[in-house]
């Protein structure tokens, strides 16, 4: 832990060990760091990777990437492309260690990369780091990226954070420095994940948000665009120049099967190397810990499923029957029945690992009798269908997931089933990933969904992104808040939490921060994951990480034992 110029603890992870040491632990070191309990985990040394890119691994996701530009909005699964064809100038390890990539080393106030209280960056670049296209990789291109993110027009994934930075200078061919308009914590952090694009291809560009770039991606990791077959899979191929150790194989091949069970039975088959992301449903687990030539187990996860009301619905944006749907939600049912016990139950949006992580909210009671009392008091009266109404609106709503997740479609009955005796009629509407998590998430069209992610900053646990009231894309903001939450007292604390780097006052604005919306219910949370993945054994380097979004992070490290 660093300190700043008052002598206070900065809450930055600093790296232990430089990303060549990371990719070089092999599975064995790496399986032990991140906690994976999977069946005959490796524990024998692993042999040597080969001497030039060779084979291939087929990765299985249950969900199609769609968004290759990864400065614009996705969501987690188009991480899997992102990870191997750009790289961010720091990657976060399964331990929370920041670890140079395309920068020298992680800036600090010990190093002088950060000084003036956090107001003052600069950074040291890797040398010999070229794009795909032979370009060498430069200061201007971070520069660059820096801009675009916060450019008039652009579509950002998320300008939360960057949207503090002024005055970039690119002081020599790979030196690059910045100011911050105010001190902000999580910068560090939401670096580790800014992938940097290629200046000179984007800049030609009439409309960066329609470039063909956006279509075919050119970055400087360890995999390069290959082919994509549209409802199927994308094939990616070895970077023979990457700056890096690796890439060891010569192809990577994402493939897309949108139906959870079907996924399972390729890996069980041997079609799919290996299942992340979603993972194997747990009604599989029992049995996949004993497949013959598997190594599966459960992973680390800072995600969680929860219902995502959309508070601009004339029903849900009322407290009162959120609060009455979260009583009449019988959470440890849907726990214990359909996800087999695997899953965490949680009150918090905040991973249970955090420092950050409030233990004292009060917890979730099944309460029908509870629940209906809420609604008689705020107004909603039952009709003679048995809905509610109230004003003339009937209380009624649907809730969406992916076409093909077959536990979240169980989920749905039973949610159907008990609010229906609290006299809410909820339909279901569900989609096939492509489009549900298209802009009928991103823009906010959905009424509600059950869905899964992440509330931090990256390994920061700021959560201004899906929060901020100017984080709503379906009101031109910049961010994730997808649920249209607005709160000013949330606003003031999001800020707070982003200005001081003192870590004891962060975790009593986080704790306050749980507490509102555990009160509010902005979303209501159902579980923290606990997801299954498994792989072929004879594949060396996959190592789960709960700092990353998809444990494709290291793919370019990964190879086949011989």
């Amino acid at each position: 832990m660093t300190k700043n110029s008052d002598g206070k603890s900065l809450s930055i992870p600093m790296p232990a060990i430089h990303r060549r040491d990371v990719l070089a632990l092999g599975a064995g070191g790496l399986l032990a760091a991140s906690g994976f309990t999977g069946a005959r985990a490796q524990t024998k040394a692993a042999p040597p990777p080969p001497s030039k890119p060779t084979g291939q691994v087929v990765v299985g996701l249950s969900q199609e990437p769609t968004a290759f530009n990864p400065l614009m909005p996705g969501i987690e699964v188009d991480e899997t492309v992102w990870m191997q064809i750009f790289n961010t100038m720091w990657v976060a390890d399964p331990k929370g260690n920041l670890i140079p990539d395309l920068a020298v080393e992680i800036p600090s106030e010990a190093n002088g990369g950060i000084s003036e209280g956090g107001l003052a960056w600069k950074v040291k670049l890797r040398e010999g780091v070229t794009w795909h296209d032979g370009t060498p990789f430069t200061a201007e291109d971070v520069k660059y990226t820096l801009e675009l993110i916060v450019a008039p027009g652009f579509k950002s994934r998320t300008r939360v954070g960057h949207a503090f930075v002024r005055d970039i200078k690119v002081t020599g061919p790979l030196e690059i420095s910045w100011r911050m308009e105010k001190a902000y914590a999580p910068y560090l952090a939401l670096l580790s994940n800014t992938f940097i694009v290629p200046k000179h291809i984007l800049e030609k560009a009439t409309d960066p948000n329609t470039a063909p770039f956006n279509q075919a991606p050119v970055g400087t990791g360890p995999f390069k665009w290959g082919t994509r077959t549209p409802g199927d899979n994308i094939m990616l191929v070895a970077n023979e120049k990457f700056h890096g150790k690796g890439p060891y194989l010569e192809r990577a091949v994402l493939k897309y099967v949108p139906e959870q069970t079907s996924l399972y039975a390729q890996f069980r088959t041997g079609q799919v190397d290996l299942i992340i992301g979603t993972g194997i449903p747990a009604n599989f687990y029992a049995e996949a810990v004993k497949l013959p030539g598997r190594k599966v187990g459960k992973i680390p996860s800072a995600s969680l499923e929860m219902l995502m009301p959309n508070l601009e619905h004339p029903v849900l944006k009322d407290k009162a029957v959120r609060k009455a749907l979260y009583a009449s939600l019988n959470k440890q049912a849907i726990i214990d029945i359909i996800y087999y016990g695997l899953h965490i139950p949680t009150e918090s949006f905040s991973p249970q690992d955090s420092w950050a992580y409030n233990p004292n909210l009060p917890k979730h009671v099944y309460d029908l009798a509870l629940a209906n009392k809420i609604l008689d008091e705020a107004g909603w009266t039952r009709s003679g269908s048995g809905t509610r109404m109230k004003d003339g609106v009937p209380l009624t709503f649907a809730v969406s997931t992916t076409t093909g997740a077959a536990l979240r479609e169980q989920a749905q009955q039973l949610m159907m089933q008990d609010w229906a005796q609290i006299g809410a009629k909820m339909t279901i509407n569900n989609m096939p990933a492509a489009v549900i998590w298209g802009e009928f998430y991103t823009r906010s069209k959905f009424e509600s969904l059950v869905v899964g992610t992440a509330f931090r900053t990256v390994i920061d646990p700021d959560p201004a992104a899906r929060f901020a009231s100017d984080a709503i894309p379906a009101k031109s903001g910049a961010g994730q808040n997808q649920m249209q939450w607005q709160n000013a007292e949330v606003d003031q604390l999001l800020k707070d939490g982003q200005t001081t780097f003192d870590q004891e006052k962060r975790k009593a604005i986080y704790w306050k921060l749980q507490e509102i919306a555990r009160e509010e219910l902005p979303i209501l949370p159902i579980f923290q994951y606990a997801p299954v993945e498994g792989y072929k054994e004879g594949l060396i380097g996959y190592a789960p990480n709960v700092n990353a979004r998809q444990n494709t992070w290291n793919m370019g490290s990964w190879y086949w034992a011989r």
